[in-house]
C-alpha cells in the first residue's frame, strides 16, 4: 500500500482522513510540522496531505510552507496535496511553484479528495517503474557509448556490439535519420582493442565531391592549386583506430571504386601521389537510404556492400521503441534540467501521452530536442505539451488523415475510456467521477466501445 502522510492540526479532520483513506493507504498523522517532518524523515511517504495553517501559527501560512519546501527538497518525487481552508490565489500559486503537485481548497469532500490522492498515486507508481527501467537502461548501456534502450531490439544491438566489437571487420549500420548510428560506431570502437585509438568520423553526404577524395585520401603538395603542402586525409588520421564514414550512400562512383581497393588492399594514394601508403584501420559505414535500391539503380556497388556489410546492424527507429520513449524523454529531462540548474519534476500526463503516442520522424535526435527545447522554455515544474512544441492532436492521439469527424471522436472517446480504466483499475465509481459523467452513462459508452467486462464495480 502507498504511504499517505496527513498533515492537519485539526484532530477531527485528521480522524476523518483516516477513516476514509485507510483502507486504501498506509495512513500516518502529524499535527504540526515538527511531527510531520520526523515522520516523513523515516517513511518518505509517497502522498502528503498537508495544511498550510500549523501550530505555533495556525492562522498563517509559514509553517505549512516551511513544511513543503523541506520535504519536497528531500524527496522531489513525493506529490504533496496542499489542503488548507485558505483560498488567497498567492498562496495555491506559490505551493505550485514549490512543487506541490495539487492544491485543494476545504471543506473536504471525501470523493473528490480520493480521486485526486488516486491520481497521485498512479503517477508515483508510473514514475517508480521509470525509475528502474532508467537504472535498468543504464546499467545495459555501460561501454555503449551513452545508448540508452531496454527493449528487446536494442537490447539485442548491445549484444551484438559486444560480440563484434573484438574484431576487425567492416560494419554497415543501417537505420533513420536520428536513431544514433554514430553512437552505435562509437560503441563499437569503445568496446575494441582500438580504443585508445583514434575514432575519426566523417559525414560523406556533407562534403562536396570536389573536396571529398582529398579529405579522405589526403593530398600531395602543388597536386592542384592551393595544395600548399602534403596533408594526412581521414583514412590516415584513423591508423590503428577506427574510421567512421556516415551517409556512405552519398560517394561518387570513382570514391566508392577507392574505397573498395582500401578495403581489399589496405593501402591508399593520396590525391596526386604515386606511393602506397599502408592504413590500419577499421571500417564502419552508416547509411539511411535504401542501399539495395540504390544498388539496383547501380548508384551503389554490390562489391563494396558486401565489403562494408561483412557484419550489419540495423537500427530501430524511435516509434517501434515504445518501452524506451519515456525512458529517454526522462532521461533528457534530468540532464537538460540539471544543465539549467531548473528543479523540474517529469511531464504532466498530457505531454506524456504526447510523447507515448508521437511519430518521431526524427527519431531519438528530435525528441532529445524537444525535451531540451522544453526544459528551457517552461516555467512550471512539469513539462507540458506547449512546451515541447507539439500539438495536442500528438498528446491525444488524434487519427491524421481518412477519417470522418464521428470516427475520430469515437477513437479519442475509447482512448480517454482506456486510460481512466487503468487509472482507477477498473472502479467504476472513480471513473465515472473522473470523467464527469454517471454511471449509467459510462455503462452504456463501454458497451458500445466493447469495454464492458463482466465483472467491474
Amino acid at each position: 500500500m502507498e504511504d499517505l502522510l496527513i498533515v492537519d492540526d485539526n484532530e477531527d479532520i485528521r480522524t476523518q482522513l483516516k477513516w476514509g483513506l485507510g483502507n486504501e493507504y498506509s495512513v500516518r498523522m502529524a499535527s504540526d510540522a515538527g511531527e510531520a517532518l520526523a515522520s516523513f524523515s523515516q517513511s518518505h511517504a509517497g502522498i502528503v496531505l498537508l495544511d498550510l495553517g500549523l501550530p505555533p501559527d495556525p492562522d498563517g501560512v509559514d509553517e505549512g510552507f516551511r513544511c513543503l519546501e523541506n520535504m519536497i527538497s528531500h524527496s522531489p518525487s513525493t506529490k504533496v496535496i496542499v489542503v488548507t481552508g485558505r483560498n488567497e490565489r498567492e498562496h495555491a500559486l506559490r505551493a505550485i511553484q514549490l512543487g506541490a503537485y495539487d492544491f485543494y481548497q476545504k471543506p473536504i469532500d471525501l470523493k473528490e479528495l480520493k480521486i485526486i490522492i488516486s491520481r497521485a498515486a498512479h503517477l508515483n507508481r508510473l514514475e517508480a517503474e521509470n525509475r528502474q527501467l532508467m537504472i535498468a537502461a543504464s546499467e545495459r548501456r555501460d561501454g555503449m557509448a551513452g545508448m540508452i534502450g531496454s527493449c528487446p531490439a536494442m537490447i539485442s544491438i548491445f549484444e551484438t556490439i559486444r560480440k563484434i566489437s573484438s574484431s576487425y571487420v567492416p560494419v554497415l549500420i543501417i537505420g533513420e535519420s536520428g536513431t544514433g548510428k554514430e553512437l552505435v560506431a562509437r560503441a563499437i570502437h569503445e568496446n575494441s582493442p582500438r580504443h585508445p585509438k583514434s575514432f575519426v568520423a566523417i559525414n560523406c553526404g556533407a562534403i562536396p565531391d570536389t573536396l571529398l577524395e582529398a579529405e579522405l585520401f589526403g593530398y600531395e603538395k602543388g597536386a592542384y592549386t592551393g595544395a600548399s603542402a602534403q596533408t594526412q586525409g581521414k583514412v590516415e588520421y584513423a591508423h590503428d583506430g577506427t574510421l567512421f564514414l556516415d551517409e556512405i550512400a552519398e560517394l561518387t562512383m570513382p570514391l566508392q571504386v577507392k574505397l573498395l581497393r582500401f578495403l581489399q588492399e589496405k593501402t591508399i594514394q593520396r590525391v596526386g601521389g604515386r606511393k602506397d601508403i599502408e592504413v590500419n584501420a577499421r571500417i564502419i559505414a552508416a547509411t539511411n537510404a535504401d542501399i539495395k535500391k540504390s544498388i539496383s539503380e547501380n548508384k551503389f556497388r554490390e562489391d563494396l556492400y558486401y565489403r562494408l556489410g561483412v557484419i550489419t546492424i540495423s537500427l530501430p527507429p524511435l516509434r517501434e521503441r515504445s518501452d524506451d520513449v519515456m525512458i529517454l524523454a526522462n532521461f533528457f529531462l534530468n540532464k537538460y534540467s540539471h544543465d539549467a540548474g531548473k528543479k523540474i519534476k517529469g511531464f504532466d500526463s498530457n505531454a506524456a501521452s504526447c510523447i507515448k503516442n508521437y511519430d518521431w520522424p526524427g527519431n531519438v535526435r528530435e525528441l532529445e530536442n524537444k525535451v531540451q527545447r522544453a526544459v528551457l522554455l517552461t516555467d512550471s515544474k512539469n513539462i507540458g505539451v506547449e512546451d515541447l512544441g507539439l500539438s495536442m492532436s500528438s498528446a491525444l492521439d488524434l487519427p491524421r488523415c481518412n477519417l470522418t469527424l464521428k470516427e475520430a471522436r469515437d477513437r479519442l472517446e475509447r482512448q480517454m475510456l482506456l486510460e481512466a480504466q487503468k487509472r482507477n483499475d477498473g472502479n467504476m465509481t472513480r471513473i465515472s467521477d473522473e470523467l464527469g459523467i454517471s454511471r449509467t452513462t459510462l455503462y452504456d459508452i463501454m458497451k458500445r466501445h466493447g469495454l464492458l467486462q463482466d465483472k467491474q464495480v
